[in-house]
Order: structure tokens, then C-alpha cells, then sequence
């Protein structure tokens, strides 16, 4: 019997090694580019609340960029308690391109952040025409003066609705060299960004920090009001584009990165808590298959080769090296020692224990706190 769940197990590595987007290489990363030579209006909406140590900075980025064709940036301050919209209000803005728009109170049925990416996706449509383009980006996120420009020469040459880039994340506690690899290496898992630009592919991804949108696109899919519960809003919007026939490209970026700090293991369980329920539909079952599918992925192969005897323990030690080793491009991407393989069915532990807190947060009615909203609650 072990024998074979060990064989089961190693079947099913060579299944998502070989077959399953070759995910564990990572997407591609675009280089800088200028923009395409007729540069169309652009539009970029920042929802932000309580983004106050970092909106002057990623407003700066945003307001330099390196681009020729007509810019605005708009900020919609979505009920900020720490001075965030006064910030951005006093930034300089000789060109007028910066928009600060005070967020109104959200109503029922819209999530917090879409609600506010809502209204400013409404004051985008004012400031481009026909053929222009929106990107969506946070608050906490930098962007390098050619960031737009790049994107946009993507969007022109392959002729592409939505282009998202998941930007670099932080990297620098313990907790985040740790954990935080994982998480990119997780999501591509679940997207493999080689399915998500396949037009025959139903997966469609997106990563929030990034997502430059064709006007036409949103357009026809109903606009944000289409997605306005979501709570896993970037794949949400990116799964209306594609079923709607638009074209995808999901990458890593370069040209943009993430300033916000998980300084300890319960920052990132609460990052991964919050939305990890509501990617199992919030079914039960589907959390034990999840549960049973991690355990035996994960799980197993470590521990028949620790406790296993025999050929067991031998298919098991193959499959375990096996999974260690479509870890490696994740670390090299982060710039990290290889030996940090090793532990990958520990990491793996640790997100599927946030999975089930997630799901018993979410029975119990407690919740998990973002941005001061109860998790439960964006959507009502």
C-alpha cells in the first residue's frame, strides 16, 4: 500500500512537471521598452487605504514615467485614516496629470477594493478615448521610469486586452526568505502563465500589482460593476477578459516591485488566510480534496523517505528531489542559496495550515482583518 501511494505520488510530479504548463519555470520577464510610435492614452487608477508610508513614492513613479503619450494618474483614497489622499494631494503636479478623488461609501455588494478601483476606473474613461488603456496597480508598488512604456509596446505588438506582471516582492526577513518564494511559485502553480496567454486554456491570471487593461475590454465585459464582489478580484477580472474573447499575457516584472514588508510568519498567514478559503469556492469539500492533494503531493514523499524502508522509501527520496528541483527557478528568480529547496514540503505545510485556518475563520464568522474591513464582510 505504500509502495504504491509512493508511486502515485511520484506519477503525479511527473504529471505537473511535464505536463502542467511547466509552471516551475516561471513566466517571462519583459525588457524595457520604448513605447510603440502612436502612444495611446493611458489612464492609471491607485485605490489606497492607509497607504501612507509608501503613496508618495509609488505616486512619484507613476507621475515619471517615461512615456509620450497622454498620462493621468488617479488616486481614489478609499476612507484613509492616516492622511494617504493629503499626501497625494501635496505631491507636485506642474503637468496636471494627478487626480485625488475622495472614495465614497461603499455599498452593498461591491468589495472594498473594487468599489474604489470602481471609481476611479469611472474618472479613467474621462481622461482617455476610445483606444486608450487603463492600469491598474496598488498603492505599495514602485514602478521604474519605462514600467508603462514596456507594458504598452506588449499590449500594441502582440495585440492583447490585458497584460499583468507579478511584481518582485520583498525578500529581505527571515520570514519572507522563508515563505514568501513559495507564494510565486504557488501561483503559478495554480496559473500556469503559459495557460493563461493560451487562448484555448480556460485559466485565466492576473497578478493586482500589475494590469494594464484595453479600454475596449472592460467595456465588454460590463466594466468593474461586472467583478464587484470579488475577492480575488485580479483573476476574477482577468477570467471576464478571456471569457469574453479577449487576449492575456501574465509575466514577472523588472520594472516594478513591491515595498510592502511581511516581517514575520503571521503577516504572510494572514496574506495567504485571507483569500485561500475563497479559492475553494468556501466549499468544504473541495478543502479536503485540497487537503488530501497536498498531503499526498507534499506530505508524503517526505515522509516515506524519513520513515519508509525498501523500494518505498527510494521512489519516495526520487520524488521529493524532484520537487525540490521545480523549486530552483523560483529561488534563482529571488536571488537565494539552492540548499532552500530542501524544505519545501515544510513551507508547503505551513500554507496548507493557513488554508484550513482560513476555512474555520470563515465557518466560525470571525474573519480575517486587511486594510481595518473584516474579510467576511468586503463583499456585503
Amino acid at each position: 500500500m505504500l509502495y504504491g501511494s509512493a508511486l502515485t505520488s511520484l506519477g503525479a510530479w511527473i504529471y505537473l512537471t511535464l505536463f502542467h504548463g511547466k509552471f516551475w519555470q516561471g513566466g517571462p520577464v519583459l525588457k524595457p521598452s520604448t513605447a510603440p510610435p502612436c502612444a495611446p492614452d493611458v489612464a492609471i487608477v491607485v485605490p489606497a487605504r492607509d497607504e501612507a508610508a509608501s503613496i508618495e513614492a509609488c505616486l512619484t513613479s507613476l507621475l515619471e514615467q517615461d512615456y509620450d503619450g497622454k498620462l493621468s494618474v488617479i488616486l481614489v483614497d478609499d476612507n484613509s485614516t492616516d492622511g494617504t489622499g493629503d499626501l497625494a494631494r501635496a505631491l507636485p503636479n506642474p503637468h496636471k496629470r494627478l487626480t485625488v478623488l475622495t472614495g465614497a461609501s461603499r455599498p452593498a455588494g461591491w468589495s472594498g477594493k473594487l468599489w474604489a478601483v470602481n471609481q476611479g476606473a469611472q474618472e479613467a474613461l474621462d481622461h482617455i478615448g476610445p483606444y486608450g488603456y487603463i492600469l491598474l496597480t496598488d498603492a505599495d508598488i514602485m514602478h521604474a521610469p519605462k514600467h508603462l512604456s514596456t507594458l504598452l509596446a506588449k499590449a500594441r505588438a502582440d495585440d492583447l486586452d490585458l497584460v499583468s506582471e507579478m511584481v518582485a516582492l520583498n525578500c529581505e526577513s527571515s520570514a519572507e526568505r522563508f515563505l514568501v518564494p513559495a507564494f510565486v511559485y504557488f501561483f503559478a502553480m495554480l496559473y500556469p502563465f503559459a495557460w493563461t496567454a493560451n487562448e484555448r486554456s480556460k485559466i485565466a491570471g492576473a497578478a493586482g500589482g500589475t494590469i494594464l487593461l484595453r479600454r475596449r475590454a472592460l467595456e465588454r465585459i460590463g466594466g468593474i460593476e461586472a467583478i464587484r464582489g470579488a475577492l480575488i478580484d485580479d483573476c476574477t477580472l482577468a477570467a471576464h477578459v478571456k471569457r469574453s474573447g479577449g487576449r492575456l499575457y501574465l509575466g514577472h516584472s523588472a520594472l516594478a516591485w513591491s515595498v510592502r514588508p511581511y516581517r514575520g510568519a503571521k503577516d504572510i498567514w494572514e496574506m495567504i488566510a485571507r483569500t485561500a478559503y475563497v479559492q475553494l469556492r468556501q466549499s468544504p469539500l473541495l478543502l479536503l480534496v485540497t487537503i488530501f492533494g497536498m498531503t499526498l503531493i507534499w506530505l508524503l514523499p517526505i515522509g516515506l523517505t524519513v520513515f519508509g524502508k525498501g523500494r518505498t522509501r527510494k521512489v519516495a527520496l526520487l520524488t521529493y528531489l524532484l520537487s525540490c528541483a521545480t523549486f530552483l527557478p523560483t529561488l534563482r528568480r529571488f536571488g537565494l542559496p539552492l540548499w532552500r529547496a530542501l524544505p519545501l514540503p515544510l513551507i508547503a505545510a505551513f500554507y496548507m495550515a493557513a488554508t484550513i485556518g482560513s476555512a474555520i475563520d470563515h465557518h466560525r464568522g470571525v474573519g480575517v482583518r486587511w486594510k481595518n474591513r473584516s474579510y467576511t464582510d468586503e463583499a456585503s
